[in-house]
């Protein structure tokens, strides 16, 4: 059990963990948060090195996937960094990477009635306007749940505001803030429901976002 409390507010950098084998030859991790050592909940950093690959396997209750550098491969495709994959309950592949890639995986995290498949190129998606100088990338919605890119021009204030049903913060590019700390480009900040900030940036950042779902 690693960050399994999700009353407590959690915040990672995870240039400052140390990468771990995983069961897959030439790939490792960095554990965010685990339910069991090989099952069940988990959201990691996932590193395959040139060449590594899975044995073909299913995801109970779904696997999300932003891919962070490189190529992620399986028989569906080839997705390049900045592609945000859903692969849900009954979706059974075998993945790989012929050049290596880092991804964001979040597993067995899908609400028992989302059954959609997704793989969305965010380059090539267009970026709609948010809250004042906020631009927002909507990805993913269901029920109470959604994800986001949000994209913060330098300089950017956010009013204070709650999170109903908790948020869930990956810093992409540049530094989110709040009063609470700073957060480099690979952070992961996971705040409970109810849970309150005031948010800003000093320099251009991306992050991804979601809320409604802890």
């Amino acid at each position: 059990m690693l960050n399994m409390d999700f009353s407590q507010r959690v915040v990672i950098n995870t240039a400052d963990l140390e990468w771990q084998n995983s069961p897959a030859t030439g790939v490792l991790r960095k554990r965010l948060a685990r339910e069991e050592a090989e099952r069940g909940h988990a959201t990691s950093i996932v590193k395959y090195q040139a060449g590594a690959k899975f044995n073909s396997h299913p995801h109970p209750l779904g696997e999300e996937i932003l891919v962070l550098e490189g190529v992620f491969s399986d028989e569906t495709g080839d997705y390049p960094a900045g592609t945000y994959l859903r692969n849900p309950e009954g979706f059974v592949h075998a993945p790989f990477s012929l050049q290596g890639c880092t991804l964001l995986v979040k597993l067995h995290q899908f609400q028992t009635t989302d059954s959609q498949q997704m793989a969305i190129n965010t380059n090539e998606t267009e970026w709609l306007s948010g809250h004042g100088q906020l631009q927002v990338m909507p990805l993913h919605q269901h029920s109470t749940e959604s994800t986001a890119l949000v994209k913060w021009p330098a300089g950017t204030h956010f009013q204070p505001h709650r999170h109903f049903g908790g948020e869930e913060i990956y810093v992409i590019s540049g530094e989110f803030i709040d009063e609470l700390g700073r957060y480099p480009a690979g952070t992961w900040i996971r705040s409970p429901h109810l849970s309150q900030h005031n948010p800003y940036v000093e320099q251009d950042t991306v992050i991804l976002v979601k809320v409604g779902h802890l």
